[in-house]
């Protein structure tokens, strides 16, 4: 790998101010009739010329001779190098690359379609013109790749492996961690550096969403009743309890066991009960 090197440009306005001062002497020697040595200057006025570039702030240029790396510019303001000089534009702002839904299977087969967004920046500019044919395609391409691999070392959720400690769906920081490293690890060849990964979209593939939402739908009901059958059980023990220590009632076995299977249906029911006044005994 070719490491980055800093080049300082001269100031572009001196060699403009004595480029415009031999321009005007040129213009005199044309008028003395010495036409050609007029020509040779405005020749190497033109040719001094091309050496002028401007370098806004956070952008850089590459700078190379005949093939022959000679430093970046990260200078900013008008400036002036060898005009034989080749000067490749490399912008060293952030960029966000917004990726296309993709559709790949997570780590159980289940087809899913998932999308991140990249925040990224230049940081070794050498590296990202002359490792890679294009470092903007490049980041692309990797980051699309980056993002496949992800989806296919974690499942979607728990639901099938529930061993998993890792989800895509549940995994949030970790996940996005581990999409930043991938990320780092591609990319770091062309001299990238990314600053944050996050997905952006996750879902499951059409033909399998019905499917996996009645699942989740039924994972939610009997967690649910789980929850309600245990409350039911806590306020039937307290009433027991209760109609013991103050003594309301002396029920036998058989109306307590009759006692808890009314009060379990009422508060486990999912529809309000009509209630049933009872005008005889306990026995009847």
């Amino acid at each position: 790998m070719i490491p980055e090197k800093e080049f300082k440009p001269y100031g572009g306005y001196l060699l403009l101010v004595i480029l415009m001062i031999v321009l005007i002497g040129a213009a005199l020697l044309f008028v003395k009739h010495l036409i050609l040595l007029g020509a040779v200057l405005v020749f190497f006025v033109l040719l001094f010329s091309a050496g002028f570039f401007v370098n806004n702030p956070n952008e850089s240029k590459v700078v190379s001779l005949f093939g022959k790396y000679v430093g970046t510019v990260k200078n900013n303001g008008f400036c002036w190098a060898n005009p034989f000089y080749k000067k490749d534009h490399v912008s060293l702002r952030m960029r966000n690359l917004n990726g296309q839904t993709l559709k790949v299977n997570d780590k159980l087969g289940n087809p899913i379609e998932i999308a991140a967004v990249i925040v990224w920046q230049v940081e070794d500019t050498a590296r990202a013109i002359f490792e890679v044919d294009d470092y903007v395609k490049f980041v692309n391409i990797q980051s699309e790749a980056a993002v496949r691999h992800l989806a296919g070392t974690c499942p979607y959720d728990n639901f099938e492996d529930a061993d998993a400690v890792t989800t895509l769906r549940g995994g949030d920081d970790v996940v996005n961690d581990m999409l930043r490293m991938q990320l780092d690890e591609r990319l770091n060849k062309a001299g990238i550096r990314v600053t944050e990964a996050r997905i952006s979209h996750l879902a499951y593939a059409p033909e399998i969403a019905g499917a996996m939402l009645q699942r989740q739908q039924a994972t939610a009901i009997v967690a649910a009743r789980q929850q309600i059958v245990e409350g039911a059980v806590g306020m039937v023990e307290m009433a027991l309890e209760q109609l013991a220590k103050k003594q309301v009632v002396t029920l036998d076995e058989e109306r307590k066991a009759a006692m808890v299977s009314n009060l379990l249906v009422v508060l486990c029911g999912d529809r309000n009960v009509s209630p049933v006044v009872n005008t005889g005994t306990l026995h009847n």
